[in-house]
């Protein structure tokens, strides 16, 4: 299998020493690696290029964290035009809910335009690179993400560990846009109900490592294998077996990320 979003950079470097080798050997494949700003884009590069077969690198920049510098951003965007031939996708990117959320909660304000720019921005140059996007966008944020993918004519759009309305449902669907389901397919009733919903051949399995889980993973580092009790959970939401599920998935990872 592949897991379609792991962030394999912020793991210890001495559980990778051991842990990636042991993945083809525990079926996985390959992995999507993701980052976080350019100081994570730089060692996601560094882990693709000792482990080139394994590591898929995707370089962006992650919404829940305080805005670039201009002289940043420059940086960043440089970075990813000069390796786009050697990442699968520019991601993670998207729009803060959570630290906005958090932040209206303590009752501060928090300026959303200046990420809906950031984003614009990030989405031009996917799409002038011709490369599939990673989206963080969950709840009402999906559809501010619609409207920019729709503006700048992008199809291949991966919204991770997604949760939101039917409306932002409806739409990803009608656009054929991709979602992925993590661990907690298997313990929560809110996500395996969206994953009734979607279409199988738009889905896919990640993990979003280091990201702790529950339920039966509680306490468990998150390691990349958990995809096949991802794979076994949603099959078995649709009638198939663990098999066919991750036959299923992988294919559709496959072929988004045009592997």
């Amino acid at each position: 299998m592949i897991d379609a979003h792991i962030h394999l950079e912020q793991y210890d470097p001495l559980l990778l020493e051991n842990m990636l080798p042991e993945l083809p050997v525990q079926g996985v494949e390959s992995v999507i690696a993701v980052s976080m700003n350019l100081d994570s884009c730089i060692r996601t590069q560094k882990l693709a290029r000792q482990h080139p077969k394994l590591v898929k690198p995707a370089y962006g920049f992650h919404p829940e964290q305080p805005l670039p510098t201009a002289s940043g951003l420059a940086a960043l965007l440089d970075f990813i035009e000069r390796h786009a031939g050697d990442m699968a996708a520019v991601g993670e990117i998207g729009l803060p809910y959570y630290s906005r959320a958090e932040a209206l909660e303590r009752g501060e304000a928090f300026e959303l335009e200046p990420y809906i720019r950031l984003l614009d921005t990030l989405l031009g140059l996917a799409a002038r690179l011709s490369k599939p996007v990673v989206l963080h966008a969950v709840y009402e944020d999906a559809l501010t993400a619609c409207d920019l993918l729709d503006k700048h004519g992008i199809k291949d759009a991966h919204f991770h560990w997604f949760k939101g309305p039917e409306a932002a449902v409806s739409r990803m669907i009608e656009r054929g846009y991709h979602i992925s389901f993590t661990p907690d397919i298997v313990y929560e009733p809110e996500i395996q109900a969206l994953a009734r919903r979607y279409p199988p051949k738009l889905v896919m399995a990640e993990t979003d490592g280091p990201w702790p889980f529950e339920g039966p993973f509680a306490g468990q580092p998150t390691h990349p294998a958990m995809i096949r009790d991802v794979a076994a959970a949603w099959g078995a939401l649709h009638g198939y077996s663990a098999a066919q599920a991750e036959a299923m998935l992988t294919a559709n990872t496959a072929r988004f990320y045009r592997f």
